[in-house]
């Protein structure tokens, strides 16, 4: 599997849910967060929506005040994984979203 987390941030860079795929400790989590989400939400809308960071490629896409971040392998394709973005937050709905 290519996926290795999924976090949902909003714009003040606070993770509002996170699920990981592999085992990190909870010091590790915060520091990759931190670090991933600063330089997500520091690039503007004419930047692409993919950045490497460690051994991870990280794809995200920003849905109102919330940005979507994933971490995947650095061979998976990330087309791919912005439609699986959009079929997540398309399938579960704004009344989900905001339960968060």
């Amino acid at each position: 599997m290519g996926i290795r987390f999924i976090l949902m941030v909003n714009k003040q860079g606070q993770t509002r849910l996170a699920q990981y795929y592999e085992y990190l400790t909870i010091e590790e989590r915060r520091a990759l967060e931190g670090e991933m989400v600063r330089k997500c939400l520091a690039r503007n809308e004419q930047q692409c929506s993919f950045v490497e960071h460690r051994n991870y490629k990280i794809v995200y896409r920003r849905y109102a005040s919330l940005f979507f971040l994933v971490g995947v392998d650095n061979d998976e394709n990330e087309l791919a994984i912005l439609e699986f973005i959009h079929l997540l937050v398309r399938n579960h709905g704004p009344s989900f979203w905001q339960c968060v």
